[in-house]
C-alpha cells in the first residue's frame, strides 16, 4: 500500500552519509543525489543515517538540509528527514500557532489521532512534550478556537486498542446514540465524542456500517445536514481519517492543487505522511473521485527539485 521503493541492496548509512555529504560540498547541493539517497529510504533507514552522520560528521543532517536547501523543496525534505513522531509533533504545533485556525490547518490533529495507529499518536504527544515544554492537550485548550477545542482534546487524549474486536450489537446501539445526537445537532457531546475517540477503528467502521443500514444514509452526510459550520467540518474529517483515510488524503490534494495557487504545505503533509502507509490507496481513490491521475495532478502542479522529490515519494524513478 505504500509508494516508497526501496532499492533491492541498501548501502550501509555510512555509505549513505557519505554520499549525502558530498552532495552538500562544492558550489551549490547535488539535490538528485540527495533524493535518490533520502526519497529512497524508509523511516528506519533514515533515523540510522541521521545517527550516523552525526557520529560521523558531529553535524545534524536536517540542519544541513536546512542549510544547504531552499523553498518548498527544503520543507519537504525536512518533513520527511525527522522520525515520524517528531515530524506530526512539529506540524501539530504549526498548526496551533498558526494566524489562521482553520479546519485546513487543524485537521492535521484529527490525522495523527485518528488515521494512525494509537502507538504513533502515544510516540506524538511525547515527541511534542520534549519538544515544546507543554502537552499537545495543553497547546491545543491554548491555541484552538472554541468549537475546536473540546472535540480534539478528546481525540488526541484517548488511546484506543487497535486489534480488530468487533460486537455488532454494540454497533447497533452506538450507531443510534449516534444518530440521535446528529438529529439533536449535538456533535460534540460528551457520548458521541467517547464513542468517536476510545472505540478501536474495526468496532467504529462496523458502526458507521450499521449507521448507513438502519437510517438509509452514511453518517458523514447526516452531519453535513446539520449545517453546524465548523463543528461539521471537523467531524467530517474525524468520520473520513476513521472510516477511510485515502478518501481524506485524496480530497486533501484535490483541495491543496485547485484554484489559483498550490497549497503546498498540504500537499506536502499529504504525500510525505503517507508515502509509508497506503499512498497507494489514496491513488486509487483519487482516481475514482476525480477521474484523473494523482500522479499527473502533482507533476502539473509543482516543479523542479519539489517535484521530483514528491514524484519519488510516490515511487517514480526520477
Amino acid at each position: 500500500m505504500a509508494t516508497l521503493r526501496i532499492p533491492a541492496v541498501v548501502p550501509s548509512p555510512a555509505e549513505d552519509c557519505e554520499n549525502l555529504k558530498k552532495s552538500f560540498q562544492g558550489l551549490g547541493t547535488d539535490e538528485k543525489a540527495l533524493i535518490r539517497i533520502l526519497g529512497r529510504r524508509n523511516s528506519n533507514q533514515r533515523r540510522k543515517i541521521k545517527d550516523a552522520y552525526q557520529q560521523l560528521y558531529n553535524k545534524s543532517l536536517v540542519d544541513c538540509i536546512f542549510a544547504e536547501l531552499s523553498g518548498d523543496f527544503r520543507k519537504a525534505v525536512m518533513l520527511w528527514a525527522y522520525d515520524p513522531a517528531e515530524r506530526d509533533a512539529r506540524v501539530a504545533n504549526e498548526a496551533l500557532k498558526s494566524k489562521k485556525k482553520t479546519v485546513t490547518k487543524l485537521q492535521v490533529i484529527v490525522e495523527i489521532a485518528c488515521a494512525n495507529s494509537p502507538h504513533h499518536l502515544v510516540a506524538v504527544r511525547q515527541a511534542y512534550c520534549s519538544l515544546f515544554e507543554s502537552s499537545l492537550e495543553e497547546d491545543i485548550i491554548k491555541h484552538a478556537p472554541l468549537p475546536f477545542r473540546k472535540i480534539l482534546v478528546s481525540l488526541v487524549s484517548s488511546y484506543r486498542y487497535d486489534k480488530k474486536v468487533v460486537d455488532c450489537n454494540v454497533a447497533n446501539i452506538e450507531a443510534a446514540k449516534l444518530h440521535e445526537a446528529i438529529k439533536a445537532k449535538k456533535l460534540d457531546s460528551d457520548e458521541f465524542l467517547w464513542i468517536l475517540s476510545t472505540r478501536n477503528l474495526f468496532q467504529l467502521r462496523q458502526t458507521f456500517q450499521c449507521y448507513n443500514d438502519n437510517y438509509g444514509k452514511s453518517i458523514d452526510k447526516d452531519i453535513k445536514a446539520c449545517k453546524d459550520g465548523t463543528r461539521e467540518s471537523i467531524m467530517k474529517v474525524v468520520i473520513w481519517c476513521i472510516d477511510a483515510p485515502e478518501k481524506h488524503f485524496a480530497e486533501v490534494i484535490k483541495s491543496a492543487i485547485v484554484g489559483l495557487g498550490t497549497d503546498e504545505a498540504s500537499l506536502t503533509r499529504a504525500i510525505v505522511t503517507r508515502a509509508e502507509i497506503d499512498m497507494m490507496k489514496v491513488r486509487g481513490e483519487y482516481f475514482n473521485c476525480y477521474r484523473t491521475s494523482l500522479d499527473n495532478a502533482v507533476i502539473g502542479d509543482t516543479s523542479g527539485d519539489y517535484k521530483d522529490f514528491l514524484m519519488t515519494l510516490l515511487g517514480a524513478n526520477i
